[in-house]
């Protein structure tokens, strides 16, 4: 075996050590807001990289992922809830058979919604990939809207406007990193492999590609399904973490959040999303105090509703205009590149100044 490769493997096996002794002191010394943050955090890298395989790596200008993650939450919800529950929940009308008496465990609805929002991804690739450039994006915005008025208007899947409330907290950090881990992985595998070439060869030149023979059509609906089977998932796992959910959670403001962090990051670098949802998620916490009322020695500023996505938004014109790339462009995290830069720009012991 090549030494570079034993060594790669090596720190990455490191790497994923050190993850699960942060997680494991997280978990037993961290408060409850630490671990929501941690948690948050997780979601948003599975929902970001999910994402960016459809906007970055294929170059398709999609704004689906709102629809995508409402599927994936009520799938799991209606699948997890036990009958009674849903006998309680649906005061208005009762639930429609046979959801009324499915009642699954977990870890079965996380396949389950991934596999039912892969699906809607599928026939919706059909006519979405009709169109391309602002067509596409206009497209997508509108099954967004879709799904948000049907949501809100099948009162029998549904439950309306009321939503479905008293879901079980079953996402905790071990359910929500071990599947940001398993996103990474998978998504980054495809990315490599030489359905990722062709993606990214669809992404510069779409007429050049199928000109060397790449069916373009197959290989956007296949990143479009892989993008909506993992952003189905990061829905069930952010309604069993809220522990309620309703048709008002999945407006474009959350396609909005996610198209923040891979502009940010970088479109078509899975290490760039995983940067910038980390960052967007945590800082949004962070500024919480710019939408609260401060007193500044004689001036009195009131509180300023969605001020953090305006900062956001400065944070994203300024990355524009020094960045223009994002924060990583389309570079990817790697053992040997860290190496090189410790090589570079740390001196090696002994030596002078």
């Amino acid at each position: 075996m090549d030494p570079h490769h034993k060594r790669n493997q090596l720190l990455s096996l490191a790497g994923m050590c050190a993850i699960v002794l942060f997680l494991l002191y997280a978990q037993t010394y961290g408060t409850s807001y630490d671990v929501r943050i941690l948690n948050n955090c997780a979601l948003f890298i599975i929902l970001a990289v999910s994402y960016n395989l459809i906007n970055g790596v294929t170059g398709q200008f999609s704004l689906e992922p709102n629809a995508f993650v409402a599927i994936g939450a009520y799938t799991s919800a209606l699948l997890t809830l036990t009958p009674m529950e849903k006998e309680i929940s649906f005061i208005i009308e009762p639930i429609i058979w046979p959801l009324s008496v499915i009642h699954i465990p977990f870890i079965f609805s996380l396949i389950a919604e991934g596999v039912v929002t892969a699906i809607f991804g599928f026939i919706m690739g059909f006519p979405v990939f009709r169109v391309r450039g602002d067509y596409l994006a206009i497209v997508t915005l509108g099954f967004g809207e879709v799904v948000r008025v049907v949501a809100n208007n099948a009162q029998t899947v549904t439950n309306g406007p009321l939503g479905l409330k008293g879901l079980a907290p079953y996402t905790n950090l071990w359910w929500s990193w071990g599947f940001a881990i398993f996103t990474v992985f998978m998504i980054s595998r495809l990315v490599k492999s030489s359905y990722g070439r062709a993606l990214k060869a669809v992404k510069y030149d779409e007429s050049a590609a199928e000109a060397v023979g790449i069916n373009t059509f197959w290989h956007k609906m296949l990143a479009f399904t892989c993008s909506a089977f993992f952003e189905g998932v990061g829905g069930g796992l952010l309604a069993h973490l809220i522990t309620t959910i309703s048709p008002t959670l999945f407006t474009f403001f959350l396609t909005f959040n996610l198209l923040i962090m891979i502009v940010m990051g970088g479109l078509g670098s899975i290490t760039g999303s995983i940067i910038a949802a980390v960052f967007v998620t945590w800082g949004s916490e962070v500024l919480r105090f710019v939408e609260e009322p401060m007193h500044l020695g004689f001036i009195d500023i009131p509180p300023v509703p969605g001020m953090r996505m305006v900062i956001f938004s400065l944070i994203l014109i300024f990355l524009m205009i020094f960045a223009r790339n994002g924060i990583m462009g389309t570079r990817e995290f790697t053992w040997n590149g860290v190496i090189d830069w410790i090589q570079k720009y740390v001196k090696p012991a002994g030596k002078g100044t």
